[in-house]
């Protein structure tokens, strides 16, 4: 098998082959057809800050999708043949593919079938593969954690991929949706798919009295601002990663009796509800693809934010 694998920060992906991994007992070993572009794969390249995180040398890649091509002695609930999409995070022990174990940016995995998600027959694996990370990550801090229900009123700051998902997921649930990004194209994708207004600035949002806004910037002054623009007694959700802190007014946050929660990743139930999602044919979130071969220049295109809504890597 070949492989983009990670070696040691701001050193570049190197290109291997390896023997064809085979399953232990609880695994299953996919022929992977599509993996996603995160701007986690971008921190783990550049920044220091992630190497405790980090298993190097390890071929990286986290939101991924494929064909089941071996099963291990002891999986009984998968098969040889099924399409299936991969939780990123292994639910006993925590860890990630793509971290502690080699990941997506591959053309073979092996990786414990409890971490399978079906894909339903409708789904394609570009699809899946972007529902493992990215609507994973926005169903969970929106629905699980958020609470976001019919008739709520709820803000998205960053419509980015993980925003795409969150918007496009709240509009179809029934939610009343309003969304701050600094880009006009990305506002104006958010009122194609429903919102019901788009805004430059967060502090714009205030107006609307909002219950939940959730925060897939993380930009330092976007989660003080979010804490500004909710409703007293609204909830924050911080998801973004833009900087590794923020400055925030403690007096708004105590007197207003806001609740500001942070939120990393999801399960493979949240990746399983996604996915019926875009069964429905309603969920768009822009995806572009490129090939595997593509992946470090794609990883640079999505550092620079050169990337509208979600960069994947397929294969057919």
């Amino acid at each position: 098998m070949k492989g983009w694998q990670f070696t040691e920060t701001n050193a570049p992906l190197k290109l291997v082959e390896q023997p064809d991994p085979t399953p232990k007992p609880n695994e299953v070993v996919l022929d992977l057809k599509a993996s996603g572009l995160c701007h986690t794969d971008v921190g783990i390249l550049h920044d220091p800050s992630w190497g405790p995180m980090v298993a190097a040398p390890v071929i990286i890649g986290h939101e991924t999708a494929g064909l089941i091509t071996q099963v291990g002695t002891e999986v009984t609930n998968f098969k040889v043949g099924d399409r299936v999409a991969v939780s990123p995070q292994n639910p006993d022990t925590g860890q990630t593919i793509g971290a502690f174990r080699d990941g997506g940016y591959a053309d073979k995995l092996v990786v414990p079938a409890m971490q399978l998600v079906p894909l339903p027959d409708n789904v394609s694996f570009l699809q899946g593969a972007a529902a493992t990370d990215a609507g994973m990550s926005a169903y969970h801090p929106l629905f699980v954690v958020g609470k976001a229900k019919k008739g709520m009123k709820v803000g998205i700051i960053g419509i980015g991929g993980l925003g795409q998902f969150a918007t496009n997921m709240a509009v179809i649930e029934g939610c009343e949706v309003y969304v701050a990004d600094t880009k006009s194209s990305s506002r104006d994708w958010a009122m194609k798919v429903g919102a019901t207004a788009a805004y430059e600035n967060i502090l714009d949002l205030k107006q609307h009295h909002l219950d939940l806004i959730i925060d897939f910037a993380g930009f330092d002054t976007t989660t003080n601002e979010a804490i500004e623009a909710v409703n007293v007694g609204g909830t924050v959700v911080v998801v973004g990663m833009g900087i590794l802190h923020s400055t925030i007014n403690t007096g708004t946050l105590i007197f207003n009796n806001i609740k500001l929660i942070g939120n990393s990743g999801g399960t493979p139930d949240d990746i399983a509800e996604v996915l019926k999602y875009f069964a429905t044919g309603k969920m768009q979130p822009m995806l572009e693809t490129i090939d595997y071969d593509q992946i470090p220049e794609g990883l640079n295109r999505v550092q620079s934010g050169d990337i509208a809504g979600r960069l994947v890597a397929t294969r057919e």
